[in-house]
Formats: C-alpha cells, structure tokens, sequence
C-alpha cells in the first residue's frame, strides 16, 4: 500500500524543536515539505499560501530543500491560470528512504518507503522465531534489511534510518523489548543484536499498526483503538491523532486483559487472558484445526522445524492460517463458526472495559484476523452494546490489512525526515 506522507489532521510539522532561531528554520523547513506533501504539486506563492510566509522567505527555504534532494522542480505549473506561472514543486521519489522491519512469530519482512510514500522495495521470509535465541533471529533480519538497503541504493535511494516492530513491550524511548511472550525474549536490546550504521527505533507492532491506520486509512477518526490480532493480539490507543503510549510505553497490552480468571495459563503468567480464547492459535484449537503447521498444542504458534528458516519452512504462515478458517466458516463449518464466534465474544469482553475507560470514537481490527470479521464482528458488537455504558463506539475493519505494523516502521522515518528535513544533507543522508 502506498499514500503521501502528510498528515491528514492537525499539522505536527517540526513538534519538538528547540524555540531558537535555528529551531524556527527547522520548523519552517518542515511546514514547507508538508505543504507540498499534502498539497502538492504547488508553485512558491502557492506555498506561501497555505503556510503563511512571504513568498521570499519560502524561496529560500524550497532552493535550500532543493539543493538537499528533498523537493523537485517540476516546471511551469499547467497554463488556465491568472499571470505568470510558477515553478511547480513536488517532494522528491529520490532521496531518503524509511526502512521498516518486522519480527513476527512466523515471518520476517522488511520494507523501504520513499518520501510519497511508495514502497521502493520488499523482502521477507517465513521463520519459525518462537523461542529461539534472538541473536540468530536478528541475524536473519539484518540480512534482510541488507538487502532491501541495497536494492534501494540500487535505485539512488539513501536509507535514511530503521524502525523495528515487534510483538511484545518494549520500553519506552528505548531500543530494548523487555518482554515479547510469544516469542520467548526477554530484556533484548535491538541496538546491541543489529548492525549500526542507521538511526534505530523500536516499538511494538501494535503501535506502529495503529499509526499505519492513522496516516494510510481513508476514514480514520483522530481517536480509535486499533486491536491488532494475529497470533497475539495487541491493541494501539490513537488520542487527538497522537499514540497513547503510557508512562514505560506498556499501553495497549489488550491480549493479556483477563477474560476469565480461572481459565487457562498464558505465557505471560497470568490465567485467563483474552489471547487464550481469540489468539490465533487457541481459534484454530477449537477449531479443531490444531493440525494446521505453526498451532502448537498449547494454541499458540509451533517452534518444530530444524530450523525454521526455510523459504519452504517454519509452518504455515498467519495469512495461510487466517485463510484456513475463513475457508472452513465460508462453506458453513459449524465448528470453525462457533470458533470465530466464542473469539468474538471473547474480543467483545476484553474491549469493553477498554470503551468504558477511553470512550474512543472507533475500534478497528487489523491484522491476519481481519479477514474474519465476518464471524467475529457480530459477537464482538453484540458485547460491546450490551456491556458499554451510553451508546456503542462503533467497529470497523482496516483495509491494511497485516501489513500495518511493517508499514507503519517505514512510514515513521520517512515522515521524521518530514518533520525536520533540515537534518538530511545534500544526497538525502542524515
């Protein structure tokens, strides 16, 4: 999927810059490519317009973003129009690149996005990474992430830094996942695992999913839960369009929200969690699909294999899975229908004290399980309307389907050059 790297709701150009001089350049740098990004192709004046600045000062600033490779003159703009034409501007597709990556309990996958937001190049493969050591899983990341860099350097493009997702907690301004169940790690510093040379950022894949939704999604509203459910499920908390992270960057830890108390241990160390009952694994379990490569007998994925790193190995993949029981309940498998139906209760629980407290204005699901929102979303609405005080948020499904976490990585450094172009030099570094 691809879209222009603008933000579609309050500006957020240069946020966080120093109030010095210096520090207003910046700001201005930025509020010109984000006028362009959103509005473009556009001419100085029409520029000057829309950020209000004086057509000199917004001279300056373009031929300075011009000389850095971020923005391309295009030419006179379309003759209709009253006096002399301008120069039309467009953010630049060479330059800086945003590199994404994903590390998921089946796969990995890494991706590079240009400035308007079009994918420049892709890699991935399907790896069995539950429980196994993470330096030989980052291992098999970096090689990925070398080779879409290459490729896009390849095409003239400057990786311009990397954003990690994963799926578990990962301390807040911090490169260190302290703890991602489903795959068995435990206080891991990326930074230490993955070879230097780029910016690195790491957060969990929920959050970046969410901000996938936030910037790509046609109709996103400026508040909404994004529950992300795969083998795990998480969820992302959008407030006023910014991510509610909390205080150690733990927010939205939805999967491991009782359901049921007494019910079955989770690897987390807690009973009863919502994973148990609507996580992949545990659907396909009740499903009577635990047969299906990759469910291993306690519902969660399977670490068999020798060693998981096969193009042809490692277990089926969540999308092959996610089709498996959309396939099952289509041609009116009861078992698999009452499967999706108990999950979407189970999601409807979970989600209603998560309503009650935040009073979103919407819960979208993404990830693998979307594509089962035909059986999930009755159960799950039927909940939320019968336990939510005042009328229901309503639930809708994202259309990124489960790309978002490995978009959401690469848009985020693509849009921090948007946001403080003046830290890239001429030939798009940083």
């Amino acid at each position: 999927m691809t879209a222009p790297l603008h933000d579609r709701r309050r500006g957020t150009s240069g946020a966080g810059l120093p109030d010095t001089q210096q520090g207003m350049r910046r700001r201005n740098l930025s509020r010109v490519m984000h006028a362009v990004a959103t509005h473009g192709p556009l001419s100085r004046a029409a520029v000057a317009s829309h950020i209000g600045l004086t057509r000199a000062a917004v001279s300056t600033l373009v031929d300075e973003l011009i000389r850095s490779g971020l923005l391309d003159e295009l030419g006179p703009e379309r003759p209709g129009r009253v006096g002399r034409p301008g120069s039309a501007l467009a953010v630049s597709a060479m330059g800086p690149v945003g590199i994404g990556a994903e590390v998921g309990v089946d796969h990995l996958a890494v991706c590079a996005v240009d400035l308007r937001g079009d994918i420049r190049a892709r890699a991935e493969r399907r790896s069995a990474n539950r429980d196994r050591s993470p330096a030989p899983v980052l291992k098999e990341l970096a090689a990925l992430v070398g080779q879409v860099c290459a490729e896009a350097q390849q095409q003239g493009l400057v990786p311009a830094g990397l954003a990690v997702a994963v799926p578990g907690l990962v301390a807040r301004d911090t490169t260190t996942v302290v703890r991602a169940p489903n795959l068995g790690w435990r206080d891991i510093d990326l930074s230490r695992l993955l070879p230097g040379g780029l910016p690195l950022t790491v957060d969990n894949e929920a959050n970046f999913g969410a901000l996938a939704e936030l910037w790509l999604g046609d109709e996103s509203p400026e508040d909404f839960l994004h529950v992300s459910a795969e083998i795990g499920i998480g969820a992302a908390l959008v407030v006023d369009g910014r991510l509610l992270r909390g205080a150690r960057g733990f927010a939205g830890e939805l999967g491991h929200v009782p359901v049921r108390p007494d019910g079955p241990a989770c690897p987390c160390g807690g009973r009863g969690c919502l994973e148990q009952y609507a996580g992949e694994g545990a659907v396909l379990l009740a499903a009577g699909l635990g047969g299906v490569r990759g469910c291993g007998s306690g519902g969660m994925g399977d670490s068999s294999g020798a060693d998981g790193l096969s193009d042809s190995g490692g277990g089926d993949s969540g999308e092959v899975r996610s089709e498996v029981l959309a396939e099952r309940a289509a041609v009116g498998d009861e078992r698999v229908r009452r499967a999706l139906s108990d999950a979407g209760a189970a999601l409807g629980i979970a989600l209603t004290g998560a309503v009650n407290l935040l009073d979103p204005q919407a819960v979208v699901l993404g990830g693998a399980l979307s594509r089962l929102a035909p059986w999930l979303l009755p159960p799950l609405e039927q909940e939320l309307s019968e336990r939510t005080a005042g009328r229901s948020c309503g639930v809708r499904v994202s259309e990124i389907g489960p790309d978002g976490p490995l978009l959401g990585a690469a848009h985020s450094v693509a849009r921090a050059v948007l946001d403080d172009p003046a830290g890239v030099r001429a030939g798009g570094t940083r």
